[in-house]
């Protein structure tokens, strides 16, 4: 039987809020405790501390793809700082067997005043690579980075993108058996977001293994047959990824509750609810199938113009269209008071995928002001379409008459 890549066993690990100490008065008496042995275990939480991971447990075998989701200050980063041992647990142990290659922040380990080429040796060096190793493959790094043009320019003129392209390319040309990556495929365009996912496929098919952390979950699930949730520092689920998402998503719900408080107080928007066309309230919807918006409208002023905007985007931030309540004939009073809002797509024109639904009230005319907009979207998955690879559905009906006899056709 062979040997995990990683064994993560019972690990806890916690932070501390702010400053160490603030004044003296807060600095002698933790001396004196610490001096006296009062002051608090390394493994118990003390003044202004918290559990960023709480006992959490898992393995990832040889050659597999792992992914790890969950909301924001879940503890993913945690982990794989852990990982790639920049921290250690506060209880707990863990075991990386195999060489290891990360990329956990966009031009980590670059100096901003040495040149592309220059920072290839300097962080092909801090991750671990001989010289004679990067010397054989710096053509194939620059090659993918895309950034030949540029790579005798200090790299503090680079953008965020190229940065980003520089770095994944350093990192999954170490040849490791194990690569972490953190959120950097969020940063390149497109094209390179899908060079690397090929990449990172060719590596898995080579037993390579692969533990990725994203708030994209088509990446996530294009990349990875199993996936592990942490919420609040916990693992709340560890299983196939679209059980994963599922319960991601249902942990989205449970801290939103519906409930948005949005950036101004002349408009409230509450109670946002996904429906089926029984009414049910769900976070899966089915594709060509009828789905229902619901959520509650609250005005404390008179508002003229007023329009409701839902603005629909794929999780990796592409617009896909936007519902105006004012282009679909609805009109909503000026007067000051509570109101149910309802909006019914029939069918779900949406294919298969994870999507995200943006909340904006306007008003006025002419040059209309934006009253409310809701910090978070309300994210959703559509399912049990047959489309490839598509975002939208195309219905519609075809029609076929035969404008010239057989004969005619040779």
């Amino acid at each position: 039987m062979s040997v995990p890549s990683i064994q993560v066993d019972h690990v806890w690990k916690k932070f501390r809020k702010g400053e160490m100490h603030d004044s003296l008065r807060e600095l002698i008496p933790a001396v004196a405790k610490r001096l006296v042995g009062r002051s608090p275990k390394r493994d118990d939480l003390g003044n202004r501390e918290f559990w960023a991971l709480q006992d959490v447990s898992f393995e990832v075998k040889r050659g597999e793809s792992v992914g790890i989701i969950g909301p924001n200050g879940a503890g993913k980063s945690t982990m794989l700082k852990m990982l790639s041992r920049i921290i250690k647990p506060n209880r707990g142990s863990y075991r990386v067997n195999g060489r290891l290659s990360a990329l956990i922040e966009v031009g980590a380990g670059f100096h901003q005043d040495l040149t592309g080429r220059e920072n290839i040796y300097l962080n092909g060096t801090i991750i671990g690579m001989s010289r004679k190793e990067i010397r054989s493959k710096e053509q194939q790094i620059i090659d993918f980075a895309g950034v030949e043009e540029f790579i005798e320019t200090p790299v503090k003129r680079y953008s965020s993108g190229m940065k980003a392209r520089l770095g994944f390319a350093v990192a999954a040309h170490m040849e490791p058996d194990i690569l972490l990556v953190d959120e950097v495929l969020s940063v390149g365009d497109a094209k390179f977001r899908q060079k690397c996912l090929r990449h990172m496929r060719s590596l898995i098919e080579s037993d390579v293994t692969v533990v990725f952390i994203s708030h994209l979950l088509d990446q996530v699930r294009s990349l990875c047959p199993n996936t592990i949730v942490l919420d609040h520092g916990q693992v709340i689920y560890k299983g196939p990824t679209d059980g994963a998402i599922r319960k991601y998503l249902d942990a989205l719900g449970d801290d939103n509750d519906g409930k948005v408080a949005g950036h101004y107080t002349d408009v409230d928007v509450s109670d946002i609810r996904l429906r089926d066309s029984e009414g049910k309230e769900v976070l899966e919807l089915p594709s060509r199938q009828p789905a229902v918006i619901t959520f509650d409208l609250t005005l404390h002023r008179p508002l003229q113009a007023a329009r409701v905007l839902i603005n629909i985007s794929d999780l990796g931030g592409t617009y896909i269209g936007t519902v105006n309540s004012k282009a679909h004939g609805l009109v909503i009073p000026e007067t000051p008071g509570k109101y149910h809002m309802r909006f019914t797509m029939d069918p779900m024109p949406l294919a298969d995928g994870d999507f995200a639904f943006r909340m904006t009230v306007m008003a006025g005319e002419g040059q209309p002001v934006c009253v409310w907009a809701a910090p978070q979207p309300r994210v959703i998955s559509v399912r049990g379409s047959d489309t490839a690879g598509g975002v939208i559905l195309c219905d519609g009906s075809w029609e076929i008459t035969e404008s010239a006899p057989s004969s005619v056709v040779a």
